[in-house]
């Protein structure tokens, strides 16, 4: 297939801007225009046209989209334009910014200017500041001239860039990636807007409930201290940054610590109150939502909008301003997405996949065949921690026995153990009781904490490895053969991607005096030290190959249903409504094939069928 690359410029202004507004806002906004257009055609110069929509659209159908590769970076953004402005859908859908992201990271610096600094491909100009309020016929001929250079200019980066990340980019994530964008660029999931707009008003009835509620104590929601205490009694993990006056560590209660700021996205509207009321914003995360999805109502179909490796892990993330992957649950705004006339939604979700997955690559086959046998493992375990019959475990001692099986597997002590055991369901066990679970657990499944000590081992692998890179690279096991590789800095993963640590290092730390394993993250500009150990490292590998696992899982259902979304370890699939059993056998089958890499991992998955999503 010809590798057709393209990059728009349309007009914006000072209160019309994707720093304004979402992408979708954006371009089905009346006020959106093209004001030229960039084609390069594989390694050939690449063209430049300006002119009326009409003229635009009989330019842009000269080239064959229907059987060739649409080339963008940032791909979301111009295949949108595309499809809905110029109704243009290309064989497949390629994006260096996603690539990028995968390849170096998501907090790496992943813009075009960034990436082709990076890759010593040349500087990407900045004639776009000189296009601020401009429509296209504002333009006079030596501006438009300059403006189309620079267009081209960025074509020609974008394809450049390609080049030198399609040779080590595995051909599964670039077809993971065009479903990903599809998923917002061909939406077709409806918006119930009635009962959008009966959700709206019982939320505004609820929040200035709470508000009232938390005006009454603004004293306590100014106060540092008090507002921990009070947070820690709703269940939330108080937010920490090490503070860059004292080196010492401090509450994150600034509007700029993104962590205090995701609490606005908590599932409990209590503390979406009170940390609204700390920042100073008036409306809670459902409310803004809600009328976000009622705008969208308005303008046409429901694009999902899903940022491709938004973590290190390779998970995906909201985006957009929409984070489809954390609608609470039982919430009106699930019940509001609908599937098209003549179809249902097959929302499928893969059964304690992590879990499954932890078992084994740890080896620890008893658990591993359990699984496979469909045998209940929560009350298999609750029946190990109060020492009696699987058959006389009740539904209070089961619950004890899944939080367990779902928690303890990544190096959780008693004390982490309890307060989420409160956080999670209000139950309230002594720290003795936690430290008795605890114990169980890492007795009877002793490869689970030995994959943590392998874990440990390997970091301290890639720590030598990263300090001397001209040296052929030590290895060491980690986990079950042939799966994991350790590298320097990294993990190679079986789709052939990295689990990375960045500048993995060991360091002293100030206040216990006692060296860490450290790497770097980022957050904007800043670079934050991160501590990484043996647990923490396998629940890493576990969320990286459970998420390789779902994308192998997409891509077949793909091959026969439209995938309209995905949530975690869920896929959601549009099928017609009369063949939706048949349909939802599929999707369940496609769920429960193992993945060539992983021929003894016992998978499952349950679904559900509706006409809403809900």
């Amino acid at each position: 297939m010809n590798i057709l690359t393209i990059d728009f410029e349309t007009y914006y202004d000072r209160q019309f801007s994707l720093s304004k507004v979402t992408t979708e806002e954006y371009i089905r906004d009346p006020r959106f225009e093209v004001i030229g257009v960039a084609v390069k055609v594989d390694d050939n110069e690449s063209q430049w046209f300006s002119g009326t929509k009409a003229q635009t659209l009989r330019w842009l159908q000269k080239f064959d989209w229907a059987n060739s590769i649409a080339l963008a970076h940032n791909a979301m953004f111009d295949m949108a334009i595309l499809s809905w402005v110029f109704d243009i859908r290309p064989k497949k859908i390629a994006d260096t910014l996603g690539m990028g992201r995968a390849l170096d990271g998501p907090d790496a610096g992943n813009s075009l200017a960034a990436m082709s600094k990076r890759y010593g491909l040349g500087e990407k100009g900045r004639e776009v500041e000189n296009a601020l309020g401009k429509r296209r016929l504002d333009f006079t001929k030596e501006q438009m001239a300059r403006y189309a250079s620079y267009c081209l200019n960025d074509a020609d980066l974008t394809y450049a860039l390609f080049g030198k990340l399609a040779p080590k980019f595995p051909v599964s994530e670039l077809n993971l990636i065009d479903l990903t964008l599809r998923m917002f660029t061909e939406p077709v999931l409806r918006l119930d807007k009635s009962i959008l707009e009966d959700h709206l008003v019982g939320v505004k009835a609820k929040k200035e409930k709470l508000m009232a509620a938390v005006d009454a104590d603004k004293s306590v929601i100014m106060s540092n201290p008090q507002l921990a205490g009070l947070l820690e009694k709703l269940g939330v993990d108080v937010p920490m940054k090490t503070s860059p006056t004292t080196g010492k560590e401090t509450f994150a209660f600034a509007k700029s610590d993104e962590g205090f700021k995701a609490l606005l996205d908590h599932e409990d509207p209590k503390v979406q109150a009170v940390v609204a009321a700390r920042l100073g914003v008036k409306s809670t995360l459902e409310e803004t939502r809600t009328e976000r999805f009622i705008g969208i109502s308005d303008r046409g179909l429901l694009p999902i909008p899903l940022r491709y490796y938004a973590a290190h892990t390779g998970r995906w993330g909201g985006d957009d301003k929409v984070n489809m992957q954390n609608l609470p649950r039982g919430s009106q705004l699930k019940n509001a997405i609908v599937a098209p006339e003549g179809y249902v939604l097959v929302d499928c979700d893969s059964s304690q996949i992590e879990a499954r997955t932890l078992a084994w690559l740890a080896e620890q086959n008893d658990l591993v065949e359990a699984f496979d046998k469909g045998e209940d493992v929560y009350k298999i375990m609750a029946s190990k921690i109060y020492d009696k019959p699987v058959e006389d475990i009740n539904k209070d001692e089961r619950f004890i026995g899944k939080t367990t099986v779902l928690g303890a597997g990544y190096g959780m002590g008693a004390t982490k153990f309890k307060a989420q055991l409160k956080a999670m369901s209000g139950v309230e066990l002594t720290e003795g009781q936690c430290t008795h679970i605890i114990q169980v657990y890492r007795d009877e499944y002793t490869k689970i904490p030995g994959l943590w000590s392998q874990a440990g081992k390997a970091l301290k692998v890639m720590i030598t490895n990263n300090a001397v890179p001209d040296e052929e690279p030590k290895t060491s096991k980690l986990g079950k053969k042939g799966v994991l590789s350790v590298k320097a800095s990294a993990i190679e993963l079986p789709n052939g991607l990295t689990l990375k640590y960045p500048n993995i290092r060991s360091e002293l730390e100030p206040e216990t005096q006692q060296y860490e394993t450290v790497y770097d993250t980022k957050k904007g500009r800043a670079k934050i030290r991160t501590r990484i150990y043996g647990g923490k490292c396998v629940e890493n590998v576990c969320q990286a190959l459970a998420r390789i696992i779902i994308g192998e899982q997409m891509l077949m259902v793909s091959r026969r249903y439209k995938v309209a979304m995905t949530v975690h370890d869920a896929v959601v699939a549009v099928v017609p409504e009369d063949e939706a059993e048949e349909g939802r056998e599929f999707v369940e089958q496609c769920m429960r094939i193992r993945p060539k890499w992983a021929s003894g991992l016992p998978l499952d998955c349950e679904s559900k069928i509706g006409v809403s999503y809900g």
